[in-house]
């Protein structure tokens, strides 16, 4: 998808035309042009995590706006110092330095940086289905060809390994390995899952190589699985994590933390952002993970994530190859391409996105209810129906 915008921007055309123009949002709720509501079930691709006009994200960019909105990150401010505060009270040692970025490629970026001056090796590991990015600087490390190949991008020293494969990653990492790259949860690639195993082969072959382990949890962080990162589920101990997407509720933020390690290899100067980090985008950040903290939305999420999962797998719907996933990102494979299905579905007042050529991805907001599950389901039930 690139979206590249007329003169007119009113139009919000171009390379991309997109069949609706959603105007206004509420809850998990979106409404269009027209005055057509959508339960939201793709919240920003995974972006708008306490739904739309929450009103403690509301109130905490609105406070901010008025008093500070830029602020530079070689100068301390409030809102940034609370938002990592925050941050570490959610992340554990040994992660205890981080980068703020404006996106999630950015924080990519980042860390490969960082492993490289870390290491002194420019050598990379990634993973077939993964997706890293479409910047110059990540797209080397994003599977899908059709992504890399008009760029140029292939001429990178990155090898791609099955996701899974502890032999196949195993052989790929050596002594020459900057860092292997690696998302839990393959979100772009067909929400995909890592074993314990796997996550654990990851974590033993880069510490015996030297090389760092970098955790990609921009999709899957931020408590989109029923815990702050996905990592909690696994146990192990990273080099680097990078977070964005869902972690400012819909302002853009980034963030790659890191240990203090990995951290003080930069030179001084080595790297920066003017936008990284800004005042109003930390104090949105903040009301999004006290949301999480302490109004237990994280609860919320593994337990009506499981229920979604659970109605979806009892439609047994012969079109239904499998479901799959963990909290609210959840993907549904069918046995025929997913695109008519997504239209579908759109038709039913349901908003989705494919994950490949065969998934459904349902990203809904972390605020989404039993009740709001059911609506969708009964849509979901409609439109495979209509195939």
């Amino acid at each position: 998808m690139s979206t590249v915008l007329e003169r007119n921007a009113a139009r919000d055309s171009g390379l991309f035309s997109p069949d609706i123009a959603l105007v206004r949002g509420e809850g998990v709720y979106v409404w269009d042009a027209d005055g057509r509501r959508y339960i939201d079930c793709m919240a920003g691709i995974a972006v708008a995590s306490l739904g739309h006009g929450h009103p403690a994200l509301v109130r905490a960019i609105r406070e901010q706006a008025e008093r500070l909105i830029v602020c530079p990150q070689n100068m301390g401010n409030d809102a940034r110092a609370a938002f990592t505060d925050a941050l570490f009270n959610l992340v554990q040692p040994p992660l205890e330095r981080v980068f703020l970025t404006n996106s999630g490629t950015e924080a990519n970026e980042a860390a490969l940086k960082w492993a490289r001056v870390a290491t002194g090796r420019s050598r990379f590991v990634a993973f077939k289905r993964g997706f890293s990015g479409r910047t110059m600087g990540t797209l080397p490390l994003t599977w899908e060809p059709r992504y890399r190949e008009p760029f140029g991008a292939d001429s990178a020293d990155v090898s791609f390994v099955r996701f899974n494969d502890a032999d196949g990653l195993a052989a790929a990492v050596t002594g020459d390995t900057a860092a292997v790259l690696l998302e839990p949860i393959q979100g772009e690639g067909g929400v995909f899952e890592a074993t314990p195993e796997f996550m654990e082969a990851a974590r033993e072959v880069t510490r015996v190589h030297g090389a760092m382990l970098i955790v990609d949890e921009i999709q899957s962080g931020a408590g989109r699985t029923g815990a702050f990162l996905a990592l909690e589920h696994y146990g192990i101990e990273p080099d680097m994590v990078t977070l964005a997407k869902g972690l400012g509720g819909g302002v853009p933020i980034g963030a790659l933390v890191m240990t203090a390690q990995v951290a003080g290899s930069m030179p001084a100067g080595g790297h920066g952002s003017t936008f990284g980090g800004n005042p109003l985008s930390a104090a949105a950040a903040t009301a999004v993970l006290s949301e999480l903290r302490d109004a237990g939305l994280m609860g919320q999420v593994a337990n009506v994530g499981c229920y979604f999962i659970d109605r979806l797998r009892s439609l047994d719907a012969p079109s239904v190859r499998a479901v799959r996933g963990r909290g609210l990102m959840i993907g549904m494979e069918l046995r025929t391409r997913a695109a008519p299905v997504i239209r579908a579905l759109r038709e039913h007042g349901v908003l989705t996105i494919g994950a490949g050529a065969t998934v459904i991805r349902f990203l809904p907001p972390l605020i989404i209810t039993r009740a709001e599950v059911d609506e969708v389901i009964e849509r979901v039930r409609a439109a495979l129906s209509d195939e």
